[in-house]
């Protein structure tokens, strides 16, 4: 009995592997192939047009912008803002059909997917709605004009240069020259320090023994010659004289107004030229009388 029912299990064995070995004798193997070959060079083709497609927009919108950048009643940073928003626009539309291309190339129904209200209720879950937040925020951006592309700003503890401002992120490079990337809708707050003329504190160590009136003549000499060489300063020094710093110390301070940019450089050549006249005619500004003072 054994040895029929091993037979009988032999047999249907050996049928199947007969029946398997003739389905893939029968495949067309070079159809398969040559249908495969012809798809991927088909994915290669569209993708060196779409590639050629996205540089020579790219170099268009360039052109056109560089070409009437002269012409424009726009700021030069804000007719750089339409410029990079552009470029985005462009890239994504790109992108998107590019995709769209390769899946219907590949069999995808990519009409019926988008089509369906499933995927689409999947496609807010993974993240739409995120999207279109960052868009909406970035549109509201460049209506009020909040930002422009070379402005200097801050958003939250980021601050720095704007380098790219898109339809989802904004770009913002430090001075260390970090690029941060951060989704419009995380903006909220914007200090923006390149629309108006900034104020620039400069703050001279003093103690209370200090020949204030001393120093005020030195300092006062000191505008009178630094005034003439640095057109940015659009007003002052306003010397304010001895008061505290946001750490309690005792200062002497002056008070400048530049054109935004400016700042820095200003606050550092006024400083220099104060503590090397000062310097010069040996006056003392602190007197360290214990070790911890020098700390």
């Amino acid at each position: 009995m054994n040895l029929t029912i091993l037979a009988s299990i032999n047999a249907n064995i050996s049928k199947q592997t007969t029946s398997f070995t003739n389905s893939l004798t029968k495949i067309s193997w070079q159809s398969i192939a040559e249908h495969a070959l012809s798809r991927l060079l088909m994915i290669v083709t569209i993708t060196v047009a779409f590639a050629f497609i996205l540089w020579i927009g790219r170099w268009l919108i360039n052109r056109t912008f560089k070409r009437y950048l002269a012409k424009t009643p726009l700021a030069p940073n804000r007719t750089n803002t339409i410029r990079t928003l552009t470029l985005n626009i462009f890239r994504y539309t790109c992108f998107f059909f590019y995709l769209y291309a390769i899946l219907s190339l590949i069999g995808v129904p990519v009409g019926t997917l988008i089509a369906g209200a499933g995927i689409f209720s999947i496609a807010l879950g993974l993240g739409a709605q995120g999207f279109v937040s960052d868009v909406v925020t970035g549109f509201f951006i460049l209506i009020e004009q909040q930002i422009d592309v070379g402005d200097v700003i801050q958003i939250g503890t980021i601050k720095g240069t704007v380098t790219s401002l898109g339809i989802r992120t904004t770009q913002v490079t430090s001075a260390d020259g970090t690029l941060n990337f951060i989704p419009n809708r995380n903006i909220t707050i914007v200090s923006n320090f390149s629309r108006n003329n900034m104020h620039v504190q400069i703050d001279i160590r003093i103690d209370s023994n200090a020949p204030l009136n001393q120093i005020k003549t030195i300092v006062t000499s000191v505008n009178e010659k630094l005034n003439a060489q640095f057109a940015e300063v659009t007003s002052g020094p306003d010397i304010v004289g001895p008061t505290l710093n946001s750490n309690n110390l005792l200062v002497f301070r002056i008070t400048v107004t530049t054109e935004n940019g400016a700042q820095e450089k200003i606050r550092s050549a006024y400083l220099s030229e104060y503590l090397s006249a000062l310097q010069e005619q040996h006056v003392t500004l602190i007197k360290y009388t214990d070790k911890k003072d020098l700390s």
